[in-house]
């Protein structure tokens, strides 16, 4: 070390430094080099990661949107026509690789990517083998796979009974039919709006392939006794899964949980009364316990959802707690479709307030929550339905609105049919609560359109509010936004925005004067398909023309005023109803201003025609104001009479 000292103090290096540096890499070698554990990593961690560095954008249209303010959809309608369109073009494109499956045997990867190569065609004289059925059964292609086994079958072919039994699972969990792809995801997204509550009625395809591989099934095992009960529940088809499971009870076939889960969720469907349907539900728990069965979260939920469709809503709360209770000491926690259920049975529309909704939110706030159930979904939507119709309370709501939006619980708002319902109840329970301009700033500006696209009813009440407050500076963003959402032509949201612009005349400026004009021209407009001369989609009764001419004239826009006059002249037998007296008034007040004396005239004899006792008035002030000559006061007398002499 000393000669190593000296060589570094020729060079110029201080002597402290190189004893400093040298006890360093001494101590470094020293030390022992820890191998921290290896983690796990999938291949969307990091994408992951970067995600949850960027808040969630509510002014920003979803990226299935193209990103041009001239393509992105801004209307419900809009939104499900354009993510369709793109699903279709996917359609077309699996429906020419399906059918032309020889122009796509080029190899685009290595190794091959299944998704890329076009899917094989099974027909009664395919060449099969049991690998075939296999493959299908583990890609879940139920149409497939039922007609290979039946080829398998007929050429006498054995089939393992391993593998007939995972067909008979499948065939059992899809009732027989292929669902809809997974890569089809605005399928699936938007298809519940229009689903039906298939819930309530059999489904099952009695005597189908997977009744008859039951039947032929030798022994009968009591794994296919459970996926053909589970089966018959799912769909409804209970006679026969109740039928079945005496049947296994009595041959000391043992089931397993989820069996006896399926059967205790359709004891409403079993038994008529409430205290048969306990009972049934209690004999069903004695036999899992007799059985050493440890129920899991699918009992709970299976007794939750029995108990909120059970009747008797008194005893129903009772034994609601003693489950939760009793499933809590058991060590297993409710998901949210338990909560959703507890709802149901609490929040009876009309039953008495129940405030569990508050301990519900205490207990699952700040949290992030997983799907556990396929009735999780269900909860969001339900919990805001009863915030606004049961308990009318905005606190409430807004902690409901946060928990969705911790985390990744947004992915548990289900599907766009819930996702429209949650918003609607979250908007009209903040509309009639909040002060207007709260509202609009904090909910209305930020939710729409990207997110949320108001229905018709909500609209109405949002302008309704606006009416009720007088906050006419947000007409013209309204009918902006009611142009955009396709509902112009509707003639309730038209009334109401007329209505506003007429009667709050005091809190007008003169910019929403003028911007209140161009509205109603606007209306007037789309009233009328120019090419071809009659009237489209909104029928504009003489009322809505009525105040459609009011805000005209407060404009001094006399040549539109005159078209809107003359509409209603000419089509009064077409017209549902008439304008009020105070609109025609004051046209005729801008004819005198305008000093055209022939178009007040012809005012008057409309009034004169509808019944106005106010004519004579109208038309006496018409011939003081402008001293109309001898023409134009003997047409005028023709009209109303002789009324001048006396005035």
């Amino acid at each position: 070390m000393m000669n190593i000292s000296k060589t570094l103090l020729r060079r110029g290096l201080p002597q402290a430094n190189i004893t400093s540096n040298i006890l360093l890499s001494t101590a470094t070698i020293d030390d022992k080099i820890e191998i921290p554990k290896r983690i796990p990593r999938g291949p969307t961690d990091i994408l992951r990661a970067l995600e949850s560095t960027v808040g969630r954008d509510p002014t920003a249209a979803h990226y299935k949107y193209h990103d041009d303010p001239y393509l992105i959809p801004l209307s419900s309608s809009g939104k499900r026509i354009f993510a369709m369109a793109q699903e279709a073009g996917r359609k077309a494109a699996h429906w020419v690789r399906q059918e032309h499956a020889d122009l796509f045997q080029h190899r685009e990867a290595d190794p091959v990517i299944e998704a890329f190569v076009p899917p094989m065609v099974y027909t009664e004289e395919s060449e099969v083998a049991v690998a075939d059925l296999e493959k299908l059964i583990e890609m879940r292609q139920v149409v497939d796979s039922a007609v290979v086994y039946r080829v398998l079958k007929e050429k006498n072919v054995e089939v393992a009974q391993e593998l007939e039994q995972g067909l008979l699972e499948l065939l059992c969990y899809q009732n027989c039919e292929d669902g809809v792809s997974e890569e089809f995801v605005e399928e699936r997204w938007f298809r519940q709006a229009s689903k039906g509550k298939e819930f309530v009625k059999k489904t099952w395809k009695d005597g189908d392939l997977a009744e008859q591989i039951f039947t032929k099934m030798t022994p009968k095992t009591p794994e296919s006794y459970c996926a053909i009960i589970q089966g018959m529940s799912k769909y409804r088809q209970m006679d026969r899964a109740v039928q079945l499971f005496e049947e296994a009870q009595k041959s000391n076939i043992p089931l397993n949980t989820n069996t006896y889960n399926s059967l205790i969720q359709s004891v409403n469907m079993i038994k008529e009364n409430f205290d048969m349907r306990w009972s049934l539900l209690a004999d069903f728990l004695t036999q899992m316990k007799n059985s050493n069965l440890k129920p899991n979260l699918g009992t709970l939920n299976a007794i939750l959802y029995a108990l909120s469709f059970m009747g008797n809503p008194k005893r129903a709360k009772e034994y609601v707690l003693q489950t939760l209770a009793e499933f809590k000491n058991l060590g297993i926690e409710p998901s949210l479709g338990s909560w959703y259920y507890v709802i149901l049975t609490f929040c009876k529309e009309r039953g008495p307030v129940s405030t569990i909704l508050h301990d519900i939110i205490n207990h699952l706030e700040d949290k992030e929550h997983q799907i556990r159930d396929l009735k999780d979904t269900h909860f969001f939507v339900t919990a805001m339905e009863m915030a606004r119709h049961h308990l009318n309370d905005v606190a409430l709501a807004r902690r409901i609105d946060k928990l969705l939006n911790y985390g990744d619980n947004y992915n548990l708002i289900g599907d766009s049919y819930k996702e429209s319902v949650y918003f609607r109840h979250y908007f009209a329970l903040l509309c009639d609560n909040l002060p207007l301009e709260e509202f609009m700033n904090d909910v209305y500006f930020k939710l729409v359109p990207h997110i949320y696209v108001p229905e018709v009813g909500i609209m109405a009440e949002v302008l309704n509010q606006v009416d009720v407050n007088g906050a006419v500076e947000y007409i013209p963003k309204l009918w902006s936004d009611l142009i955009v959402f396709d509902q112009s032509h509707r003639e309730n949201l038209v009334d109401c925005i007329l209505n506003t612009m007429v009667n709050n005349e005091q809190l007008v400026t003169p910019e929403l004067t003028e911007s209140f004009a161009k509205i109603a021209w606007d209306i007037y407009s789309r009233s009328i398909n120019e090419e071809e001369g009659r009237v489209h989609r909104l029928n504009l009764t003489g009322d809505l023309l009525g105040k459609i001419l009011i805000l005209l004239v407060r404009q001094k826009d006399f040549e539109k005023a005159c078209k809107v006059m003359d509409r209603l002249d000419k089509n009064q037998q077409t017209i549902a109803g008439v304008p009020k007296i105070e609109a025609l008034a004051l046209f005729v007040d801008l004819c005198i201003e305008e000093k055209v004396p022939s178009r007040g005239i012809d005012c008057i004899q409309y009034c004169t025609d509808c019944g106005f006792p106010e004519a004579n008035s109208l038309a006496v002030r018409l011939h003081k104001e402008l001293n109309l000559d001898e023409v134009f006061l003997e047409r005028l007398t023709k009209v109303v009479g002789d009324v001048f002499s006396t005035s």
